[in-house]
């Protein structure tokens, strides 16, 4: 679902720093080589992803949901100089062609991949998170946020992908449809939570930014 004129999209994708060399090269591969490519964060997102990032300059950023790892190095983009970021997804068939290109970014040693369900991976996981990118199943995004929430520290920010779901949260919802349902659960929550402050962006498939309050 387009959210935008074509032309309109196009011309803030012009007038957006471009796409570096290295993700030109993980978006090719991931369009030629993996199923479900249009998963990729892509150019435009990727810039948003990469500038909230340098803005924030997280000494911890964690990702749930790194398919090939293209938004992984954007947010690796912002991180502070001793940073580490860690990174979870399911399917362990990605893991050598995440690794290839985390190696070749030159923040290969600070990138930690994690493979398997993050429900069970993300208890073991006890440092404080100043940046959050949440890509994976819909339908656990309220589960993740329950764990998340007693990791994150003041100031730190959620990143939420998906949560328009091409238009489907503001459609009647069909009775076996549990992502819709649980995104409209999730977006709910970040809204009205009183540990946090939410904005919801039209970005592409919509992107939410959501902040621990002080």
């Amino acid at each position: 679902m387009d959210f935008l004129p074509p032309e309109i999209d196009a011309y803030a994708v012009d007038h957006s720093q471009r796409e570096p060399q290295l993700l030109q090269e993980l978006n090719r591969e991931t369009w030629l080589k993996v199923l479900a490519p249009r998963m990729l964060s892509g150019h435009f997102q990727g810039r948003v992803l990469s500038m909230i990032s340098k803005l924030i300059r997280p000494k911890y950023i964690l990702e749930i949901g790194t398919y090939t790892g293209y938004s992984a190095l954007c947010l690796a983009e912002g991180m502070a100089s001793e940073g580490v970021l860690h990174t979870i997804d399911h399917n362990e068939e990605l893991y050598d062609l995440q690794r290839k290109y985390f190696d070749k970014s030159g923040w290969g040693a600070q990138i930690i991949q994690h493979t398997g369900e993050a429900l069970e991976l993300l208890p073991k996981l006890q440092q404080p998170f100043d940046l959050v990118f949440i890509d994976a199943d819909k339908i656990n995004y309220p589960r993740y946020l329950e764990i998340l929430l007693p990791k994150l520290s003041k100031g730190a920010v959620i990143l939420s992908d998906n949560v328009l779901w091409s238009g489907k949260v503001v459609r009647s919802i069909a009775a076996d449809d549990e992502d819709t349902k649980a995104l409209v659960t999730y977006n709910k929550l970040l809204n009205e939570h009183p540990r946090l402050e939410t904005v919801l962006l039209p970005i592409r498939d919509g992107l939410t930014i959501s902040r621990v309050k002080d």
